[in-house]
């Protein structure tokens, strides 16, 4: 798949692939607004994600095992019609100060997966399965 990619500045670095069996892409620091124990990072990049598909940021799982940092909303979902610039707002769960993250340092991985598009069919009943309506913790595993 091709993924078309715009440089909104000259210092946007283009994502990359940290090895050949990388799942996700690596985003990049082009800039950042920081506050305590959150930031705000600019990429400098704006992306045309193709019609049925969905480009989703995660955290990069380095920054939440070393430094409790994470994706401010855990998940970012970048919709195929969306055209602005991607940032991405870390957050520092411990009571320290964020660490600082550099112009041209990794922030973030993302991927893009298609999607379906669902047409909703309101029922009076759905199907019986073994689990029915047991909730959470409700298998015992």
């Amino acid at each position: 798949m091709e993924l078309k990619v715009k440089r909104l500045t000259e210092s946007a670095k283009i994502p990359t692939y940290a090895t050949e069996g990388s799942a996700a892409f690596d985003l990049y620091s082009d800039g950042v607004v920081q506050q305590y124990h959150t930031a705000v990072h600019n990429t400098g990049l704006s992306f045309e994600i193709p019609e049925d598909h969905v480009m989703l940021v995660f955290s990069r799982s380095g920054h939440g095992f070393r430094d409790d940092t994470r994706l401010a909303n855990c998940v970012g979902v970048i919709d195929s019609d969306y055209r602005g610039e991607l940032k991405v707002k870390l957050t520092r769960d411990s009571t320290s100060q964020l660490e600082r993250f550099y112009r041209g340092e990794r922030i973030a991985q993302a991927l893009v997966l298609p999607v379906s598009r669902v047409q909703f069919l309101e029922v009076g009943e759905l199907s019986e399965t073994e689990r029915g309506t047991g909730g959470f913790g409700h298998t015992g595993k």
